[in-house]
């Protein structure tokens, strides 16, 4: 037999508890959770937000940590890999898995320029270079600049943005070549704690807001909770609001991405995934609904009102996060200090996730073609960070929102569909359900096996089923594209087809090499 590489290995359980719950802790917590609720129903919105937390998100958490731990056994992190061992007679299957690399890889190459606004603003909050702006058109436009959307009196291009993103794309790097115990967990172990803490501290200060104009006495904190909870049942109704509600299960979970699998294939046999895959959601799930909910929305609320809360609600995310939020602490007490929390917070949930969003490329280097780290994260760095760069270049373009629909949105579901499929009813749901229970400090609800096996797989083909009836046609032939920008969108989609060729070659190099091995040893 030829020698085995040893694996890369998680220090503690606290520690892979920590990292996968630092994987699904990202923006979309502080800023997409708050807009989707106060526009989709406000606390109707969790009656499906809920239901998909219970029939599509616990299962699949249980799902991936369980198919990573089985083919870790394997030697294999990363989901070409783990398919292959759930599926040995089936030749094809690591190619659905190739997905799993896919997906992250994409969402790193735009969420890594995106967690650098953080950190800048971060900087800027300290250096006080927008304490002075008053109103959002001002903080529009410094943003903007920032950008490099526009030209103006803030920034004159993309330089100070790019040094941002160099910095934070170092970061990344560095952690991710120390490795999952020396680099990963040991960021997730500090950066984690240090993120409620700064959530606490500005959940104390939201809570404790007055008015801020005594003619305008509705403007309060409490009213501000109202506005983002009133239940307008009606919305329920709506099938957007259900596809809205599981969308933002799958964003907050980090599930369907493939993370979880690559990072779950570093346990051993008989560590348990039941307890740690629920504490890890569990955590996700209080820092979105409890803090998330708690910050943004109601802050705001008191400074502006009702009426201008629906526009900003409605406005995007980072508008949210980088327009809203700014000036609202600009009106607080040490505001300095509160706008370097706030943003501190939002690059702390980044670097989390970003560094999962790198490993499984990482691994399947390591893994597949047995080399070393160092060498595997050279690789990884040296082309991503050349596919980083149309996302800085051509935001202004939609290339952000092209690779976000595409890369973290519609395959995460049709990923979470192959896997569930492959889980229940490939794997077999009985060794499966055993597979889930070995090691496990805790037994899972029985009716969970059937909703793994039916009521899981059919939610996600619904979803899928609702997305190519109502959205196929359009988004393909690129219907609400401005004709200036489709230039930019074809570019994007073909440079999409072309990473996804790549990946296949390389997996079928990969399984080659493996069966000539396995024939010069015989």
């Amino acid at each position: 037999m030829a020698q085995v590489r040893k694996r890369d290995s998680w220090g503690s359980r606290l520690g892979i508890i920590m990292a996968v719950a630092g994987s699904a802790i990202g923006l979309g917590n502080f800023l997409r959770f708050p807009a989707k609720a106060a526009t989709n129903g406000g606390g109707a919105f969790m009656i499906p937000y809920f239901v998909s937390l219970f029939l599509l998100g616990i299962p699949l958490m249980w799902i991936e940590w369980t198919l990573g731990r089985y083919g870790g056994g394997f030697g294999h992190g990363t989901a070409p890999g783990i398919f292959h061992s759930v599926w040995q007679k089936n030749r094809f299957i690591k190619y659905f898995g190739i997905i799993g690399i896919f997906g992250p890889l994409v969402i790193f190459i735009y969420y890594t320029y995106i967690e650098c606004w953080t950190l800048a603003y971060s900087f800027f909050a300290l250096t006080g270079k927008y304490s002075h702006l008053a109103d959002q058109a001002a903080m529009k436009s410094f943003l903007s600049g920032f950008q490099g959307l526009e030209y103006n009196q803030y920034f004159s291009g993309l330089k100070a943005a790019y040094v941002f993103f160099l910095i934070t794309f170092v970061i990344n790097i560095t952690v991710i070549y120390y490795g999952i115990k020396g680099g990963i967990e040991r960021l997730c172990k500090w950066a984690m704690p240090l993120l409620f803490v700064f959530g606490f501290v500005l959940l104390l200060r939201v809570i404790t807001l007055g008015a801020p104009d005594a003619s305008r006495p509705g403007w309060n904190i409490a009213n501000g909770f109202g506005f983002l909870w009133n239940a307008d049942f009606s919305s329920l109704r709506s099938a957007k609001v259900w596809l809205e509600a599981a969308g933002q299960i799958f964003f907050t979970l980090s599930v369907g991405i493939g993370v979880i699998l690559t990072y779950a294939s570093y346990l051993s046999k008989g560590d348990d995934v039941v307890l740690s895959g629920l504490t890890a959601a569990s955590t996700n799930e209080f820092a979105e609904v409890i803090l998330g909910s708690s910050i943004v929305i109601p802050a705001a609320f008191v400074f502006f009102g009702a009426s201008d809360m629906r526009s900003i609600a409605g406005s995007g995310v980072f508008n949210l996060g980088f327009v809203t939020m700014p000036l609202v602490l600009n009106k607080l007490p040490w505001s300095a200090i509160m706008g370097f929390m706030w943003f501190g917070l939002l690059f702390l949930a980044g670097i989390t996730s970003s560094v999962s969003l790198a490993q499984p490329a990482v691994a399947f280097l390591e893994d597949e073609f047995d080399i070393s780290r160092k060498k595997a994260v050279a690789i990884f760095a040296a082309i991503a960070f050349v596919l980083c760069q149309a996302p800085i270049f051509f935001l202004k373009n939609g290339v952000v929102d092209e690779l976000d629909f595409w890369g973290g949105t519609f395959f995460l579901v049709l990923f979470a569909t192959i896997e569930t499929i492959l889980f229940a009813w490939v794997f077999g749901m009985e060794k499966a359900w055993d597979e889930i229970h070995r090691g496990a400090d805790m037994a899972v609800p029985k009716i969970y096996k059937f909703i793994i096996k039916y009521i899981t797989p059919l939610f996600l083909l619904f979803i899928l089923g609702m997305w190519l009836w109502q959205e196929w046609l359009p988004i393909i032939f690129m219907k609400n594209i401005a004709n200036g920008d489709k230039i930019y969108i074809l570019a994007t989609r073909l440079g999409l087809l072309g990473i996804f060729a790549v990946l296949a070659i390389l997996v079928k190099i990969a399984w080659r090499r493996k069966r000539l091995l396995e024939e010069k040893v015989r």
